[in-house]
């Protein structure tokens, strides 16, 4: 799959100016609120004309305003899941379902609704409305019809936005199961890191209607620019590695990146695995000494990189630690009481339970 993707629209006082290329797998629009996401996800859809652009999927030219092509929405058999469900809540979840497929032409329909079915977990809810269902359980069914339309392409509108927590944790799993087995290529778009360094093979970062930065999800993700925009929730870095061993009894998995190690705790991963480990800059303390005596598991040596002090009275500091960065987020105090100064050695202290493989 390849999708080339051009396009500059007005929209009131806001220019998009906007091209990328993306390839098979999760592509992730990532940016703040207003960065233009939704604006690209409709273009691609068909929902929306810009008044210059180009798209072309696997060869076929969907757009382009030079030439006066503009192929509508229902002909590009591309199938788009929003924030909300969207169901329609007179119909219960199994003809909500097949809704999709009475659109999709004959040949194209694939009879994959009991794996669908399977893989989102929704057999028991084929009866119930909409009105029955929870949050969660409700974007599992939207997930489904979209899927059961046969598309080429899956757009993913934040579907999580208008979750909470416990909500997004129910479906994330289901998420990543459908971008290993369904092999369907999606644009995900969303403005948290842990969705996209959870989910995305690669990143179009999008600020004030352009593209920032664009590459594999980890690059992106530990972009520095990236790190510090991030909310003070989320901001962070992504580390990618590979299962060591996993230790049933303490419940404890060793993760590998170059020659370091970290330890991940209550998650049961097969030995061998690749993963994604997203952590926290406010999870991060920093030693110039190498410390002793602590219950902390994960004491990663490293260099200062970078520091950035902001308004508030907080320092974020960027550790070059084999060959991955580990953003701490500290108080501007404790970086002068630390000395902090780039080049600098110091010890990065992570609590083991603070983190969780994706």
């Amino acid at each position: 799959m390849r999708l080339q993707f051009e396009a500059k629209q007005r929209l009131g006082t806001f220019d998009l100016d906007v091209a990328f290329v993306s390839e098979s797998g999760v592509t992730a629009l990532f940016g703040r609120s207003g960065s233009g996401k939704t604006s690209v996800i409709r273009i691609i859809a068909g929902l929306a004309r810009p008044t210059e652009g180009r798209i072309v999927f696997d060869g076929d030219v969907l757009l382009d305003t030079q030439r006066g092509i503009f192929v509508p929405k229902h002909k590009r058999r591309f199938a788009t899941v929003f924030q909300e469900g969207r169901l329609f809540p007179h119909l219960s979840v199994l003809q909500n379902l097949n809704y999709g497929r009475w659109f999709t032409p004959k040949q194209d329909r694939a009879d994959n609704l009991a794996k669908i079915v399977d893989l989102l977990g929704i057999g028991g809810l084929l009866d119930r409305r909409p009105g029955k269902l929870s949050g969660g359980e409700k974007q599992r069914v939207a997930v489904g019809r979209a899927l059961l339309s046969s598309p080429r392409l899956l757009l993913m509108d934040e579907p999580l936005a208008a979750l909470d927590d416990t909500r997004k944790a129910e479906i994330l799993p289901y998420l990543e199961a459908l971008r290993d087995e369904m092999n369907i290529p999606i644009i995900y778009v969303s403005h948290s890191v842990a969705e996209v360094a959870r989910l995305a093979d690669r990143v179009i970062a999008l600020s004030e209607g352009k593209v920032a930065m664009a590459g594999a999800a980890t690059d992106i993700l530990n972009a520095t620019s990236v790190s510090v925009a991030a909310s003070k929730r989320e901001a962070g870095a992504v580390v990618e590695g590979r299962v060591i061993t996993y230790d049933a009894v303490h419940r404890l998995a060793t993760i590998g990146f170059n020659s370091s190690r970290l330890y991940v705790s209550g998650t049961e991963i097969a030995e061998g695995r690749s993963v994604r480990v997203h952590i926290l800059a406010k999870d991060v303390m920093l030693s110039t000494m190498r410390p002793e005596h602590l219950s902390a598991l994960n004491i990663i040596e490293g260099t200062v990189e970078a520091i950035s002090l902001d308004a508030a009275g907080s320092a974020d500091i960027r550790i070059e630690c084999d060959g991955a960065p580990i953003l701490a987020r500290i108080t501007q105090l404790s970086c002068e009481r630390l000395g902090l100064k780039l080049g600098l050695p110091v010890y990065a202290i992570i609590k083991t339970v603070a983190l969780e493989p994706y």
